[in-house]
């Protein structure tokens, strides 16, 4: 069976083509029209899709996408396995709940953290019985640097940078670059650490548009030989909910 999947995030649009749980072809674009989809549905003919947005408003592929294809809208009540735990399930965001997913479907009985770094980061557990009881969000690495600028008179508005390593700063420049780059680092190793505590083979998979730049600050980790990067998590849990999901 081959499945198109959707995932709109807060600035990208992923889209895949699974033909069971391999993926034929994944995108990323900024704005989607018809003929996109189009070109994708007449290449791979999919039975169905399943579209996740962190926006809501999935009218409009109802309309055009919907009338095309039998479409499935994601939700939080469609766990794929997982148990969610969550107090309200309704308040958590869909690309979470799927990035979950996605981690237990790759490594299934064992515990898994994965970090999502985007506009905002994310850090979500899912323990070797599929359990997931919440997590974590805190600013991405970009909203950091914006809200120095924003928020302050005098700071300037700069870039990540992947080369910067040092422990601090000799100007206001690399003085932002280390609060911000290192304030990420210590974060991540220090939420890494509270949930290895109790299993040292804990599966830590990086996913989202800042997962390369965090392996990075992580590479002289001690957590460094247990990183995974997997950019297509949320794709991939998607399309575990819609090859479980009963029509």
């Amino acid at each position: 069976m081959t499945s198109l999947v959707i995932d709109i995030g807060n600035t990208l649009i992923k889209i895949a083509v699974f033909k069971l749980d391999e993926m034929l072809e994944a995108n990323q674009y900024e704005a989607i029209d018809m003929p996109v989809l189009d070109a994708l549905l007449y290449k791979y003919n999919p039975v169905k899709a399943i579209i996740s947005s962190v926006k809501k408003n999935t009218e409009a592929w109802q309309a055009g996408l919907g009338q095309k294809i039998p479409l499935i809208h994601f939700n939080t009540l469609m766990t794929s396995g997982i148990n969610n735990c969550y107090l309200t399930p309704e308040t958590l965001g869909p690309d979470r709940l799927a990035a979950v997913i996605g981690a237990y479907n790759m490594f299934p009985g064992q515990n898994s953290l994965v970090i999502t770094g985007g506009t905002a980061i994310t850090y979500d557990g899912v323990d070797t019985g599929g359990n997931y009881f919440g997590g974590s969000i805190s600013p991405g690495l970009n909203m950091r640097y914006k809200a120095l600028n924003n928020y302050t008179a005098g700071l300037p508005l700069i870039d990540a940078d992947a080369d910067f390593d040092a422990p601090y700063g000799n100007n206001t420049t690399t003085a932002i670059r280390s609060g911000v780059q290192n304030g990420v680092k210590y974060e991540l190793t220090g939420f890494i650490e509270s949930y290895k505590t109790g299993d040292e083979q804990l599966n830590i998979i990086l996913s989202g548009g800042d997962s390369i730049f965090f392996d990075t600050l992580l590479k002289n980790s001690i957590f460094a030989r247990y990183i995974k990067i997997e950019p297509y998590l949320v794709l991939k849990g998607l399309n575990a909910a819609i090859q479980k999901h009963n029509d």
